[in-house]
């Protein structure tokens, strides 16, 4: 049996734990070490709700049904959606159950793939890389500004080389970047997001110390939609607390989704 592990306040990837009596009120799925929930996980503990999470590359199988949750957060990492692993088809299929129950999925990155695919779409290898703190433009809509707030242009930390090229069925465009068509979509109470709003500047630092083997070419080929360590350091600084307050935003709109208990 997959064992959980306790909902903390860390980046850090905790050692698994005994789950809780209590039922907890959000699955979190974690694909990659390098990736774990970050500052979502501050929020779910500041707002007192019980979660579990589960991390495939750590070895620990997901559930088999999401039916006993309130809500479904997946995940960003370096996989992509395409690929041929049995976590990301387990992740795809959770995401149906869900969806056909009513209890909203929100997506981070990888996650936000993984939503779009299950539920119809397709995702591809994009022209350009994002990677950094880059702006998005929401469109004004009324569901735009619920999820992403009033600014039309906020900047975001980005850190991905593919993204949705194809909606699926009823879903909406809320927001969109230069490089990337659809930055985030909504569909019914689920909110996929192309960029890591959960990102810290602890995760950041782990990332620039093992950024793959393919982004320091993307440096130089892509100046404007790939940031160098140093410019990017600098925009955490300038940037990171907006991230959190709209972070803090979009994880309430969330929540006011979430099924009832």
């Amino acid at each position: 049996m997959a064992a959980t592990m306790p909902a903390t306040m860390t980046d850090a990837l905790s050692s698994p734990a005994a789950a809780s009596a209590a039922r907890a009120d959000v699955l979190v799925l974690q694909h990659t070490l390098e990736d774990p929930p970050g500052y979502l996980a501050t929020w779910l503990d500041a707002v007192g709700a019980r979660w579990d999470v589960f991390c495939a590359e750590a070895g620990q199988a997901y559930p088999d049904s999401v039916a006993s949750y309130r809500a479904l957060a997946v995940m960003g990492g370096e996989w992509s959606a395409n690929d041929e692993r049995a976590s990301l088809r387990h992740a795809e299929a959770l995401i149906r159950e869900a969806d056909t129950a009513g209890i909203p999925v929100l997506g981070h990155c990888l996650g936000a793939q993984l939503l779009a695919r299950a539920l119809g779409g397709r995702v591809e290898r994009l022209p350009r890389p994002e990677i950094g703190w880059l702006p998005i433009r929401h469109d004004g809509s009324a569901a735009a500004r619920e999820w992403l707030g009033e600014a039309p242009a906020p900047l975001v930390y980005q850190w991905h080389y593919d993204g949705v090229v194809g909606l699926p069925p009823r879903a909406e465009v809320l927001a969109a970047s230069d490089a990337c068509a659809v930055q985030a979509f909504a569909l019914g109470p689920h909110l996929g997001m192309q960029f890591h709003i959960e990102i810290t500047p602890l995760k950041i630092e782990s990332w620039l110390a093992h950024p793959g083997e393919v982004y320091p070419g993307a440096v130089g080929a892509h100046p404007q939609t790939v940031q160098a360590p140093a410019a990017m350091r600098a925009a955490t600084a300038a940037h990171q607390a907006a991230s959190y307050r709209l972070a803090d935003r979009i994880y309430g709109a969330w929540r006011r989704r979430w099924r009832v208990a």
